[in-house]
């Protein structure tokens, strides 16, 4: 039987705890760490926690779709990688549009063929970056009915359709089945379907967006497909606690064991 990677988000659980204070409490219930973004932070003294992170932000602004500002997010990208060698984390991730408190700084709601060549060219230079640096830049899917209007690009089947057209091995997908289950469903299909392409899994029930056991989606079925798919990569909580933060980190680790 495979076994997962876990990770959790210290944005989202423990939130009464200063940041330093839940990156060493995941630590020390045996998770790996994420954050978002970096350059808000303290990076030295979080590494000195001696905590394992998984993934953070790989940008800071522009979106992927425009010409426009892409060379900006290939830019900011590579001012990611220095802020990821302090922490030793191994994965950035991107959006096709930039967010800020969630929502797309330039709301678009129709797709195009520039868009696509822009996203394409722009992750052709990052996946370059990373490899020069040993780093893999991860394409998170966005759902766009409840979260993340006006971001183009943003569903599972683009993000794949991205990742798979450039081909590059530092550019994969960041599939959050929270979004994916909102915008799309089927999501034992869609792991199927990503296979190779996915650089990491984040998780977190719907409604709600809280921890699994929570809402519809029924992750030990999820969980088996992964495992007979053979995928042993990291699984990561992308979720608020419905409750005590540390319940909602065990409810995770008894979805996924």
């Amino acid at each position: 039987m495979a076994d997962f990677d876990l990770a959790v988000c210290a944005e989202m659980v423990f939130r009464e705890l200063p940041i330093l204070d839940r990156v060493r409490r995941i630590h020390e219930l045996g998770f790996a760490v994420e954050i978002w973004s970096w350059h808000d932070k303290d990076l030295s003294a979080l590494a000195a926690t001696g905590a394992r992170f998984s993934s953070m932000t790989g940008y800071l602004r522009g979106d992927l779709i425009d010409p426009a500002s892409a060379d900006e997010v290939v830019r900011t990208a590579e001012m990611s990688i220095k802020a990821a060698e302090i922490l030793g984390v191994p994965r950035l991730n991107l959006h096709t549009a930039e967010l800020v408190d969630g929502h797309a700084t330039r709301p678009r709601h129709r797709a195009t063929g520039p868009m696509w060549l822009s996203a394409q060219r722009a992750l052709e230079r990052i996946g370059e970056l990373g490899a020069t640096a040993g780093v893999t830049f991860c394409v998170e899917n966005l759902n766009t009915v409840v979260d993340h209007p006006g971001v183009p690009l943003a569903r599972a089947k683009d993000t794949l359709a991205l990742v798979e057209g450039i081909g590059h091995p530092n550019v994969k997908m960041m599939l959050d089945l929270y979004h994916a289950q909102i915008g799309e469903g089927n999501l034992v299909d869609l792991v199927r379907r990503c296979g190779s392409a996915i650089g990491e899994i984040q998780v977190a029930d719907v409604p709600g967006r809280c921890e699994p056991g929570t809402g519809e989606i029924h992750y030990p079925a999820i969980a088996k497909a992964l495992r007979d798919m053979g995928y042993t990569g990291t699984i990561g909580l992308e979720a608020w606690a419905s409750g005590d933060s540390a319940a909602a980190l065990a409810a995770f680790r008894a979805a996924f064991s």
